[in-house]
């Protein structure tokens, strides 16, 4: 565990926070109810009209409920059906096939994977579970590689750069992860999966609502013993393990007038074997390895005040443990010498605390201001010399909605943080978007400012961190249009962006300006400048009959081009391609199955800076089917890589040969 400076405080401070209103909240419990103008996920009484009913409703881009067809930024919800119907097994597989996302793993299951958007890299996209932030506070970047889609409600991506609302690390965009809300009747769930890499999976849900109280609980279990971290072809012999343990839970409480408390936890403990998976020296590392521990919680307090005042109270924590553990021999795959590999045991332990308090003011019709505090504490540590440091700020945002007839859209927000270590940031954000109903068309527009904190790591990693770093910069331009038609079966949708980076941290070898921090002359320095540009593409189709052998079809399609450059060197940004798309047919045959085909295309990039190393393109390609045996049970396979593509993500890393998958789902009280 921890031992964080000032926790004990911090977190007294935000027990008296929660108090406050909770307390306010009993004192009207005898009162008439007052109705809020504002709709807020919590207000079940409120019913939208059936044209709109399925329209997927987004918190991230304004930090209150919307309408995708109201958002004026680039957005994309992935649901629990859409992950459900692809057997998808993790988020990172699910984010794979979003737009504007760059998605490599290190090797295998459990190896480490993060995401990046429109050019940026990992530590400039802010991922967020049930509203705590889970970056490392000591590289900067979230490792997606433990994170199932058990009990995920809905994955929200919001591209482009967002610190006006969520600060630090969000200039390159955000992903907001939802946990499940428990509805109805009491169900319990389970499923048991087995396949290549003797795969294992079992777990089981138990979900619903009485009374006022809905929880949705979940635990699972995930064993592989049977891939290689680094690609087999390249003379790999070791397999790698990999366990995975995840529990997660979401309990609700419903208050009296239209009030609401939620409380959330995602915990995931896992063991990974690892290789050296170095693109020129690559080896087979016997029982390097690393476990870790993390854990999500995180509390919410909604409450309206008056019929044009609501607040939102949210608490949130995350913290990380994780050991590594060097291994006792090594291979090396070029010249298969053996060597004992570099390095000691060692644990860094990573915490990341988050409060923020928002108020909306619905002062008429046509706007809505929102305005609110943040708080956020980073603290962190390791074994290999970096003492407890902690990284904090204070923030205050304002944001105006404008809505005319529902027609005319606009935000304009401004936010201004003031961080322990640097000083002062302040970004602004401008959005406006037309929408004609009468066509299903939508225009949007937006122009906003970010930046990112330095990380532990940059600051403070012993023989190496740069104290005097300040944050980087951004400004980031997109325009877009949507198409509906056919009753909004259909749907086109394209855009461009554009975005300028400023002031970089990068690792410099610079023996004079690194000695007051470096013996051995590397260390981070803001000399970096960059720039990105491209276009989006989109295509989704829903088709519902009762005619035979076409119940259901559903074609989803997206295109990014994306042009980066490195405006010091000329060259272009690591591990991006300039070239990507995905695609998905999902056919309904008969009533209890779905078929679906799933492609991805990944343009050929470059490993690493100056345009060096270079990989090819790849395309890969799955199947999914899924049968309902009965109301209760369904069955379901999936196949991956079904034309046995050879590539790599990541040079050197290992990727699945033709493997597949089958499962049973079984639920009782509700369908599978």
């Amino acid at each position: 565990m921890l031992r964080p400076i000032r926790e004990w405080s911090v977190l007294g401070g935000m027990v008296l926070v929660v108090l406050a209103p909770v307390v306010w909240a009993v004192s009207v419990f005898a009162q008439e109810p007052i109705k809020p103008a504002v709709v807020t996920e919590s207000d079940p009484a409120r019913e939208p009209d059936p044209v709109v009913q399925t329209e997927e409703v987004v918190v991230s881009a304004t930090k209150t409920p919307l309408q995708v067809s109201q958002v004026t930024s680039a957005v994309e919800v992935i649901t629990e059906q859409d992950m459900k119907k692809q057997n998808i097994r993790t988020v990172v597989d699910a984010l794979r096939l979003a737009q504007g996302l760059a998605i490599f793993s290190n090797g295998g299951p459990g190896t480490d994977v993060s995401a990046r958007m429109r050019g940026g890299s990992a530590n400039q996209t802010l991922v967020l579970i049930d509203g705590a932030i889970v970056n490392s506070a000591t590289v900067g970047s979230y490792n997606f590689a433990n994170l199932t889609t058990d009990n995920i409600e809905r994955v929200e991506i919001l591209r482009g750069a967002q610190s006006m609302l969520w600060g630090s690390d969000a200039m390159g965009g955000v992903i907001n992860i939802v946990t499940k809300r428990g509805q109805g009747p009491f169900k319990a769930s389970g499923f048991l999966e087995y396949g290549s890499f003797a795969s294992l999976r079992e777990g089981g849900t138990v979900s619903g609502k009485h009374g006022v109280v809905d929880y949705s609980l979940s635990l699972s279990r995930w064993d592989t013993s049977s891939f290689s971290a680094v690609n087999y072809r390249r003379g790999a012999t070791e397999r790698d393990s990999y366990r995975n343990w995840q529990g997660s839970g979401r309990v609700g409480v419903d208050l009296p007038q239209d009030g609401r408390l939620d409380f959330t936890m995602r915990w995931m403990n896992s063991d990974v074997q690892l290789d050296n998976i170095s693109a020129t020296a690559p080896s087979d590392v016997y029982g390097s390895k690393i476990r870790s521990q993390e854990y999500v919680f995180s509390g919410s307090y909604e409450q309206p005040i008056t019929a044009w005042w609501s607040q939102k109270l949210t608490l949130a924590r995350s913290q990380e443990a994780s050991l590594f553990l060097p291994g006792t021999l090594q291979r090396s795959l070029v010249t298969g010498i053996l060597s004992t590999p570099f390095g000691s045991p060692n644990e860094t332990r990573v915490l990341s605390n988050r409060l923020e308090w928002q108020h909306n003011f619905q002062l008429t019709k046509l706007l809505l201001i929102s305005a609110g505090y943040q708080f956020r504490e980073q603290q962190g540590e390791n074994d290999t010399g970096l003492i407890n440091r902690i990284l904090s700020s204070h923030a205050g945002f304002a944001q105006a909605q404008f809505n005319l007839w529902d027609r005319w859209l606009a935000t304009a927000g401004v936010r201004h943080d003031r961080y322990n270590v640097f000083g002062d940031a302040t970004t602004y954000r401008l959005t406006g978007g037309y929408y004609h109903t009468e066509t299903g068309t939508k225009l949007r527009a937006g122009y906003s400012t970010g930046f990112r904190a330095p990380s532990m790591n940059e600051l403070f990693f012993p023989n190496f961190g740069n104290p005097n770093l300040g944050p980087e910069k951004n400004q980031s331009m997109d325009v877009g249009i949507d198409q509906y038609f056919l009753s909004k079966q259909l749907k086109l949708s394209g855009g461009f962006f554009w975005n300028r980076y400023r002031d970089l941290i990068v690792t410099t070898f610079d023996p004079v300006l690194c000695a007051p921090f470096s013996t051995f002359g590397f260390c981070p320095q803001q000399l970096g400048n960059a720039s990105t540009k491209g276009w989006e593409a989109g295509v989704t189709y829903t088709h519902a009959s009762d005619r035979r052998f076409l119940k259901g079809l559903v074609l989803q399609a997206q295109y990014t081009n994306t042009l980066t450059r490195d405006l010091e060197t000329q060259s272009r940004l690591p591990r991006w391609p300039t070239d990507q798309w995905s695609a998905s047919v999902s056919y309904q045959p008969i009533e209890p199955l779905w078929i679906t085909v799933i492609g991805r295309y990944v343009g050929s990039r470059f490993n690493t800076t100056g345009d060096q190393q270079s990989l090819q393109a790849f395309d890969v390609w799955s199947l999914a089917v899924t049968y309902d045996v009965t109301k209760q049970v369904q069955a379901y396979l999936r196949a991956e890589n079904l034309f046995n593509e050879k590539y790599e993500e990541v040079a050197s890393a290992g990727t699945p040969i033709r493997s597949i998958f089958g499962g049973v789902r079984v639920a009782f009280g509700g369908k599978s």
